[in-house]
């Protein structure tokens, strides 16, 4: 029911797309209502966390050290594993988001027949979360052409080098689009065949992989397959980007439903774990440098605490400590 629930909800929502639609003709909701409401929704939720994590007290440094400190001359330290300075800390945050440098290094750990506990490489899972994830960004990229007129040269170039297998008479074919489908599959297959996986697995999860799915395979079939107005398209997006509300005709239906699930997966996003987006920047274990032994960390959340010393504690009861009988250090 983990999983079937999730696909029945994604089912669900194409369906209401559909009807909504091609049945109704609804095309003012769902091109031009619900995407504003979903990017208002997004837009101020992302910040609303972003700002919460912020606030969060930070006591003490608690980087994640994988390798050999900062310590005497003669010793190497690990710049990037274990960094010490703010340089080393932009690296490691670098590698971290770019290339995801830890789920490259991380191990899975299995039960052999004989019992004994063995250790493997990991590197599938590394390929398939870091296709998913530069597919997602390029394709995100390559539909600012929607928006913008004339469209930069940087789009145009992204766009050339995604498609540089386009075949004469054909749309162009783009590399992302089959990525992020391959990717996104092998995911959801890893959460359904491994017997660990799928026991950690949440609903959730296999809503938010399950819902990308959807919008990538939508967007496939409105590029090969089904027929779409491009022209009008462009602009239903550039009247939501400057307020001049239109919706042309002729536009096509899995248009809609596209639309409509992004729509869905922005309203979610900043409610879900796909926050992570933005959670990466403010780990404490991520962003901090390991250089507690050469700096003092104060906790700017410490009250500002006015002590009693004992010598003042002496000089106010000098006299009733000595008519009862007990020590003091002056007389």
């Amino acid at each position: 029911m983990k999983i079937i629930n999730p696909l029945l909800i994604v089912l669900v929502l194409i369906a209401l797309a559909y009807a909504g639609v091609n049945a109704m003709g609804m095309t003012l909701l769902f091109g031009v209502v619900i995407p504003i409401v979903a990017f208002i929704v997004f837009l101020l939720g992302f910040i609303t966390k972003v700002l919460s994590w912020s606030k969060s007290p930070v006591p003490f440094r608690i980087p994640t050290t994988a390798g050999q400190g900062k310590s005497l001359p003669w010793i190497k330290q690990a710049k990037l594993d274990n960094p010490s300075s703010t340089a080393g800390v932009l690296g490691r945050m670098a590698l971290e988001v770019l290339l995801f440098r830890s789920l490259f290094k991380n191990t899975k750990a299995e039960l052999t027949e004989g019992g004994m506990l063995a250790y493997g490489s990991s590197k599938w899972l590394w390929l398939g979360g870091l296709v998913f994830h530069w597919s997602f960004l390029l394709i995100l990229v390559r539909h600012l052409r929607l928006f913008l007129e004339p469209v930069p040269a940087l789009i145009t170039f992204l766009e050339a080098g995604d498609s540089m297998f386009q075949m004469a008479f054909l749309p162009a074919f783009y590399l992302t689009d089959a990525a992020i489908l391959l990717a996104a599959t092998y995911l959801f297959l890893r959460r359904v065949v491994s017997p660990q996986i799928k026991t950690l697995s949440l609903p959730a999860d296999y809503f938010a992989i399950l819902l990308i799915i959807a919008i990538a395979t939508t967007g496939v079939l409105m590029r090969y397959y089904y027929r779409v107005d491009v022209v009008a398209i462009k602009d239903l997006i550039r009247g939501l980007v400057t307020f001049s509300f239109n919706v042309p005709e002729g536009i096509g239906v899995i248009f809609y439903i596209h639309l409509f699930l992004v729509s869905v997966l922005a309203i979610y996003f900043p409610f879900s774990k796909l926050m992570h987006l933005g959670g990466v920047f403010l780990s404490p274990t991520r962003n901090l440098a390991n250089n507690s032994r050469a700096q003092r960390h104060i906790n700017p959340w410490n009250p500002d605490i006015k002590f009693h010393t004992y010598e003042a504690y002496e000089n106010e009861f000098r006299e009733k400590m000595k008519a009862v009988g007990l020590p003091v250090e002056k007389e």
